[in-house]
This record gives structure tokens, sequence and C-alpha cells, in this order.
């Protein structure tokens, strides 16, 4: 058996193994940019730039790359969701890795489902509102170079287009409608004004918008308390109106009794003829015959058998 002693240590080939692996740790990363395959995931399209110059568009599968040369940028197509929330930081939507909106996903650096901070803003007659609202939206394959030329990045496009568009649109149609009208249910109306202003505007920068949907507008403490207040007060008003129609309604019933009665009475003394009379006072004769008549001179009744 060989004993190892530090006279005997062959230091020399130990210097070369470690050279020869910090050759490796610096060169495989530069190897691996020498691939000239790439693959590129589903839901998602490629575009290849040459010295910073937008080439083509490459399609999901495996393609080919001039490498060192090109460059690959990688562009989601999938639906993606961006909602605002009163809380962003424990959305399910919301990028813990970042400290605020960030799209960035571990794949492909493409764009992920999002959450940011609620639209704060008035109504027309000046209140303050807090809107919280989702959206679902995606890139149209057909104009991704057109977004990569003109626009920027994934997380530029979600930036500069989809939460940009969508705050300012969702804060100015705010401004067209009454407090009373949002907070009474009218929010439908407010909904579909946003989302055909966002088509519009998604549309003409190369984004679809799938559905646009108001989750909650939040009114001021004080001017919930006042509405509050004021629907009080209509209901005390409709309670009072009810009983005095109720009141009204039992005297017209009284009114209308009486006058039915009254009418009665008339129809009968008009019908009623002096034989009709005769027969009644006969129908309630107890079978005794007065005695006298009056005027002091009996008058005698002759009895017919």
């Amino acid at each position: 058996m060989k004993i190892i002693t530090p006279g005997t240590f062959n230091f020399e080939k130990l210097k070369k193994i470690i050279i020869v692996l910090l050759i490796l740790i610096l060169v495989l990363p530069f190897l691996g940019r020498l691939n000239p395959l790439y693959t590129v995931e589903f839901g998602t399209v490629g575009v290849v730039s040459r010295f910073g110059r937008i080439e083509r568009l490459a399609s999901p599968g495996l393609n080919f790359k001039m490498p060192i040369i090109e460059k690959i940028y990688f562009y989601n197509t999938q639906k993606i969701i961006y909602e605002t929330a009163e809380q962003p930081q424990t959305s399910q939507f919301y990028n813990k890795e970042s400290s605020g909106f960030n799209l960035n996903s571990a794949v492909q650096k493409t764009a992920s489902d999002s959450a940011d901070f609620p639209v704060d803003t008035t109504t027309k007659d000046g209140q303050q509102v807090s809107i919280r609202f989702t959206l679902r939206y995606r890139l149209d394959p057909d104009k991704v170079l057109w977004l990569a030329q003109n626009i920027g990045t994934q997380d530029q496009i979600a930036t500069r287009i989809v939460q940009a568009e969508s705050r300012s649109i969702t804060r100015n149609v705010a401004r067209e409608f009454p407090a009373s009208e949002l907070y009474t249910g009218d929010v439908f109306k407010y909904q579909l004004s946003v989302q055909e202003r966002l088509i519009s505007g998604f549309e003409k920068n190369g984004v679809i918008l799938d559905e646009f949907l108001v989750r909650q507008i939040k009114f001021s403490d004080g001017y919930i308390a006042a509405v509050e207040q004021k629907q009080i007060e209509q209901e005390k008003v409709k309670t009072e109106e009810f009983k005095a129609q109720q009141e009204e309604f039992i005297k017209q019933q009284k009114i209308i009794r009486a006058e039915g009665e009254a009418k009665a009475q008339d129809i009968l003394r008009q019908t009623i003829d002096p034989l009709v009379l005769q027969k009644m006072a006969i129908e309630k004769w107890n079978g005794i015959l007065p005695t006298y008549l009056g005027g002091g001179s009996e008058v005698p009744f002759i009895n017919i058998r």
C-alpha cells in the first residue's frame, strides 16, 4: 500500500486539473451561445434580431439561428390577466420576485398574470372612488413583429399599452358618470363604456382584449353614510305616503258605501207601489183586528167566514 506524503503528492497534476475546470466554467456558457438550435414553446412566438435589427418571426417548435450573431426574444400569445387589487402583494397574480408591477416569468422571459394597485379617480359630481377591475388580453400573433419594432419587449408592451391604457381609460370614463349611477348599480353601463374604448385602444397597438370586468367601485365612508341616510329618509316618506293612501282609501270606501246605501233606498222607494206595501203589511199582521181606527167612532169589522 502506497502512502502519500507531502513530499510525494503531485501538486503539478492537481494544478492542471484546476486549470481545466476553470477553463470549462468559462467556456461552457460561450459554447451554449454557439448552439444554432433553439425551441419556441407553444403559446409563444420568437422574434429574431440580428445585430439589434428585427429580422423574422419564429413559430413554436425547433428553430435555427446564427450563433452569436442572432438573438431571440420571446413573446407570450396566450391569454394574460391584469387586475387591480387593494393589496397587490396578496393577489395570486402578483410577482413576488419584483417589488411592483412586473410581468417577467421564469419561462423564456414571457409575460405572466399580474396585479397592480386600484385606480383612484373622481365621478362627474366630484365624489372620490377607487376602482378594482380585471382584464384578460393577448398579443395578436400577426402583429408581434410590429410590436417588437414599435413598442418593445413583452414587459414594455404590458406597461406601455395594457397598464397605461386600462388605467387611463378606467379613470377618465368614471368622470363621465355621476356617483349615484355608479353606486346604485349602473356599473354595467360604465363597464361596457370602458371595454369599448379599451378594445379600440388595444387593437391599434396589436393587443386583443378578451374581457374587462369591474369587480368593485369603492366610495368614501362619508358618501356611503350620506346615501344610507337619504335612503332612510326616503323610506320614511314612502311609509307616510302609504299610510295617507290607506286612510284616503278607507275614507273613499265609506263614502262609496254610504252613497250606495242611499241610492238603494231611493230605488226601493221608487219601485214599491201601494199593493206591495199592503202585501207587506198583511204578511206582518198578527191576526188581531183593531177595535178603533181613531176619531172616536167605532167601526165594526164584518166577520166573513
